[in-house]
């Protein structure tokens, strides 16, 4: 078989990873393959339940506009069902009290909305969609191993039985296709360098962020004020935050941020009193009133890390990266629902173009250029904080520039209605970075005054 992923009839698909990556790639290589095997170490419950495979998805998710966008498109009438379930639908800024660089923001009309909501119940209903598609099988509890083939081309994986032992047997599963979607722990090039492919370069910024996430019910199931959720956005200056938001049925997740030299700890009483290290006791104080209905559960592994795929090298054909196994951002900023489905949708489009045969190298490429804004609003802002350690901290030859402009940018989105709607369009993945540089934008960020902000939080949205 060729390297060309979609003129000729891809018989076998197989997806590495149950994640939602991998279930939205599945979904979109259905269109092309005769069969798509998602193969998963996990098994999957049975309804909208956490799993271990997903460390994270105890704590708070957002699926922002960029991200439902996709979804709709991947899933028709998918933000639609996410509703009807319950997830609470959040308009910015003015259903968010939110704090950044030493300003309040203006809780004027939404210009944008995201859906706050469990994860799991998120991935269930991605799930039953996903495989009410006869040609998308499931192998569960079964962990890849390797990858069969050579440096020229990928022709399977090989798995075993989770829980097994190492001396188990494994078994092939031969594809014309593979797509690692198995998440920043990624094995996969340690696989390419045992079938003589190289092992891609990895960027990498990591800023020692830590988070913990606690389940709280407060007895008027609200935040005792007209605001859906709190958020405070640390800087370097001020490098702690606190995002509360609502989950359903009167229960909020709220989650503590902090560097590796004084992370938010999981131990109960201590959770409460960390947040008395935030810029304002706002969140204390409603912790204060609330009860807490759920354990403290601590995630460590943030750093942003990108596996350059499209270099050059020994890569071979029939082999993919897609999601958190191609580009794992820092949790904080919320993105990494969005590019999954954001990812999906390039794959689609690099696989139908009319106009461009669509080869490994060219595909992978697509999938790297949909997490690039997404990279490029993490990565940056990670490489300002204090302590950050990576290959990709040296400011290149535009950052000083760039970062000056951002950061009067960031001064005037606060109040400044214009620079404000702007902001919030690059951070939800609705409309590219450059959009910030817009003739309108620009001048109200050149030449134009630091709207007055509230002086306190405003938790009414006519203070």
């Amino acid at each position: 078989m060729a390297d060309d992923l979609g003129r000729r009839t891809t018989r076998h698909a197989v997806v590495i990873g149950g994640s939602l990556a991998g279930l939205l790639a599945a979904r979109v290589l259905a269109e092309h393959a005769e069969k798509v095997t998602v193969v998963e170490r996990d098994r999957f419950p049975e309804g909208p339940e956490a799993r271990p495979g997903v460390p994270q998805g105890r704590h708070i998710h957002v699926l922002i506009a960029g991200g439902q966008q996709a979804f709709d498109e991947l899933l028709p009438g998918f933000t639609d069902e996410l509703r009807e379930l319950g997830a609470p639908k959040v308009g910015v800024p003015e259903d968010m009290v939110q704090w950044q660089n030493g300003k309040w923001f203006d809780r004027t009309p939404p210009t944008l909305h995201f859906y706050a909501g469990p994860r799991p119940q998120l991935e269930w209903l991605v799930r039953q969609r996903v495989f009410a598609d006869p040609r998308v099988e499931l192998v569960e509890g079964h962990e890849t191993v390797g990858l069969i083939g050579d440096s020229s081309r990928v022709r399977g994986v090989r798995l075993r039985e989770r829980g097994a032992g190492a001396e188990k047997e494994t078994r092939v599963l031969e594809a014309d296709l593979v797509v690692d979607a198995s998440g920043r722990s990624t094995k996969a090039p340690d696989w390419l360098a045992a079938i003589g492919a190289e092992a891609p370069h990895e960027d990498t910024l990591d800023t020692g962020l830590a988070y913990s996430t606690r389940v709280y019910r407060a007895p008027d199931g609200a935040l005792g004020s007209d605001t859906m959720g709190y958020f405070i956005v640390p800087n370097p200056a001020q490098q702690y935050g606190a995002v509360v938001l609502p989950v359903g049925d009167g229960h909020h997740l709220v989650t503590l941020s902090g560097l590796r030299d004084d992370r938010p700890p999981t131990e109960e009483e201590a959770f409460e009193e960390y947040t008395k290290r935030m810029p304002h006791p706002v969140i204390s104080e409603w912790l204060a009133t609330a009860e807490p209905v759920s354990p403290v559960y601590g995630f460590r592994k943030t750093a942003n890390i990108r596996r350059r795929y499209d270099r050059p090298g020994r890569r071979p054909a029939g082999f993919l990266a897609t999601g958190d196994a191609l580009c794992a951002f820092n949790p904080i900023y919320g993105q990494g629902m969005a590019v999954a489905a954001i990812s999906a949708l390039a794959l689609r489009r690099a696989l139908a173009d009319p106009k461009r045969t669509p080869t490994t190298q060219r595909v992978q490429r697509a999938l790297l250029d949909a997490s690039k804004p997404a990279w490029d609003i993490s990565a940056g802002s990670d490489k300002k904080m204090p302590g950050a350690v990576g290959d990709t901290t040296k400011p290149g030859p535009l950052d000083k520039a760039v970062g000056w402009y951002m950061g009067r940018v960031q001064q005037r989105a606060a109040g400044d209605p214009v620079v404000g709607a702007a902001f919030r369009e690059a951070l939800h993945l609705t409309a590219p970075m450059t959009g910030l540089f817009a003739p309108a934008v620009a001048r109200a960020v050149l030449f134009g005054p630091v709207a007055e902000s509230p002086a306190g939080p405003p938790l009414r949205r006519d203070a």
